[in-house]
């Protein structure tokens, strides 16, 4: 537990010094996210803000060890390149098939580390399949959060806070130390990205942090349970993105939308604005809704195969409830507000 402070602490204290340096560094490069007709901001905020996190990352989890660098070299080397992507997507906008192919790639080093999902049930090209799917999936569902300030940097706060806990109630305390050092970069980075911000992630910070949070998910393991239980855990800590990215995929195909291609004002936490909620109430709401789930996780991680799986049904329940709400029930209002809209909060696009 004393390991797992250290990294927590060091990251925290890391992100803290350097978000501030990288902030004057991009005001004076002018690596700026500057005002549009789709964004609500009324001045350039700069957009290195992932430089900060994934540096104050890298910095912690160097004193790791060497003995535990082939696997942990593949998952930073891989999301320091996805960050690197990002950066690049940041100032040149990149095609979608590009940032999608980076991310192949990376995910394939993991892969040759042995870092992969293992499910005994499944043949092997499907757990590879199954790994690919998991590390692009969060990694874009974070980048797809990043639409309100201090909306994606606070989720991935708590998702990495439960996989701390977890991995850490599991003896894993390494993972424990990888994920306190993501925790500890995130609730640092949030003292300057809170509403109003006066720096973004940008895709550097998103896809890195999707990048670990997913690698990190993978990486744990249950001595005490079966995998055809403990599967749901991670998709839990992570629910908030993984609901959230599905929300708007249904919405955009239905409306004849690209989803990977568009940015738009049809997030859960706009929905949430849409009725009513202020941007920080919105954005709070979402982090309660990822504290239940984390919750929810440490339950089933301990749970029979039947208790797990009727939580799982009642959490696909509310899910379903929810996306008929939010998307179905409200559709023809919600359709004239998403033409052109503005975007809220964290002004980049999300895609």
């Amino acid at each position: 537990m004393d390991t797992t402070l250290f990294f927590f602490v060091l990251a925290l204290s890391a992100t803290l010094a350097a978000t501030p340096v990288v902030r004057r560094v991009a005001r004076r490069i002018g690596f700026l996210d500057r005002p549009a007709a789709r964004k609500l901001q009324k001045n350039p905020i700069p957009l290195m803000g992932g430089v900060a996190i994934s540096a104050a990352v890298i910095l912690a989890m160097f004193f790791a060890g060497y003995r535990f660098w082939p696997e942990l070299g593949s998952i930073l080397g891989g999301a320091a390149l996805l960050s690197i992507l990002g950066l690049w997507d940041d100032r040149v906008d990149l095609p979608a098939l590009a940032k999608l192919a980076g991310q192949i790639l990376v995910t394939a080093g993991l892969i040759a580390t042995g870092v992969q999902v293992n499910l005994g049930w499944l043949p092997a090209w499907a757990n590879v399949l199954l790994t690919i799917g998991w590390v692009v999936g969060i990694s874009n569902a974070i980048n797809f959060l990043d639409n309100m300030d201090g909306l994606a940097g606070g989720i991935s706060a708590v998702a990495a806070g439960y996989l701390m806990v977890i991995a850490a109630m599991n003896g894993q305390y390494l993972v424990s130390s990888f994920a306190a050092a993501v925790f500890g970069a995130c609730l640092g980075f949030l003292v300057f990205n809170s509403r109003p911000a006066s720096i973004f992630m940008g895709d550097s910070g998103s896809l890195f942090l999707g990048f670990i949070l997913a690698a990190i998910g993978i990486k744990l393991r249950f001595p005490t349970n079966v995998n055809t239980v403990t599967w749901m855990v991670p998709v839990l800590v992570l629910g908030v993105p993984l609901f959230d990215t599905t929300l708007v995929t249904i919405s955009r195909i239905r409306r004849g939308v690209n989803p990977f291609t568009t940015a738009g004002k049809d997030h859960t936490s706009h929905r949430l604005a849409d009725r009513g909620m202020t941007h920080r109430e919105a954005v709070f709401a979402l982090y309660l809704a990822g504290c239940f789930l984390g919750l929810l996780a440490i339950f089933v991680m301990q749970a029979a195969l039947r208790e797990a799986y009727v939580v799982a049904g009642g959490i696909a329940l509310l899910c379903a409830y929810a996306l008929w709400q939010l998307e179905f029930k409200s559709a023809r209002k919600h359709d004239d507000k998403t033409q052109n809209p503005p975007i809220s909060g964290a002004s980049i696009p999300d895609a």
